[in-house]
């Protein structure tokens, strides 16, 4: 559905030009779950904004089914680390925000707004105020919001990060449920490498330096998850554990940039 084909970012900083991702090339699927991951300064964020067309890409393209992404657009709605919630507003009201912009009617977006409810397991709180919700609850409102409007796919920006580790770990869990319910897509970036491997089924590995995609990894623990096996014995597996060490060590150690690999290490690394 959404195609990034030889994408390169430069920003003017400064009175100077910085590169921020240099010819990346990725496809993202309707119903795939894709997390991207990487250092600090690897271009997660501006990838995202690119996707989500807040940012035109300097060179290459971006687009949805061949067109051009030029903007933002109603198929795919965006989750924030910090909510946007709206706290004069009740949870119900807030996630009927974006159906009171496209004009319907009360009753249709209250029935709208129900159903996604019940879908993030906040129904019991339609009528109560933002204010008397814990975080992950919080952002499982956001995560409402922005179903309601039924986009085809959901960008999350680091919408875990700002929780604590058991709420954190409760929402890994209910993303991946509101996943498979809903068979939308889903493109996030996290720092976290754990979350990343399971929630993902396609997970990607950035490189900085600037930014380019180092490798795509087809996982199926989401999918274990979401068919009934738990979330302790997946998070114990033994190739779960191998792929973590795997990937913390190439983050802690990236690869020598290519002008310093010498022929001896080329033939090393084939």
């Amino acid at each position: 559905m959404i195609r990034l084909q030889s994408v390169g970012v430069v920003y003017p900083t400064a009175g100077r030009e910085v590169e921020v991702l240099r010819d990346l090339s990725l496809d993202l699927h309707d119903g795939r779950f894709t997390v991207v991951i990487g250092e600090s300064g690897c271009g997660k964020t501006t990838l995202l904004n690119l996707i989500a067309g807040f940012l035109q890409p300097s060179s290459g393209s971006a687009s949805i089914d061949g067109k051009p992404i030029s903007g933002p657009g109603a198929e795919r709605g965006v989750v924030f680390q910090s909510d946007t919630l709206l706290p004069w507003q009740t949870v119900r009201d807030n996630v009927a925000f974006g159906l009171r912009l496209a004009g319907q009617t009360l009753q249709q977006r209250h029935a709208r707004a129900d159903e996604y409810l019940a879908l993030t397991g906040l129904q019991a709180y339609a009528d109560a105020a933002i204010w008397e919700l814990s975080g992950g609850m919080r952002q499982r409102v956001s995560l409402a919001r922005a179903l309601a409007v039924d986009p085809r796919f959901l960008l999350l920006d680091e919408p875990l990060g700002a929780l604590d580790a058991l709420t954190r770990e409760q929402m890994q869990e209910h993303l991946l449920q509101v996943w498979k319910a809903s068979g939308k897509g889903i493109f996030m970036i996290t720092h976290s490498v754990e979350e990343a491997l399971f929630l993902a089924t396609d997970l990607v590995l950035l490189r900085a330096g600037p930014g380019r995609v180092d490798s795509v990894r087809k996982l199926d623990f989401g999918e274990r998850f979401a068919t009934g096996e738990s979330a302790r014995s997946i998070k114990s597996d033994p190739h779960f554990v191998g792929l973590r060490e795997e990937i913390l060590a190439q983050l802690l150690h990236p690869h020598p940039p290519a002008s310093r690999i010498t022929a001896g290490r080329v033939k090393e690394l084939a």
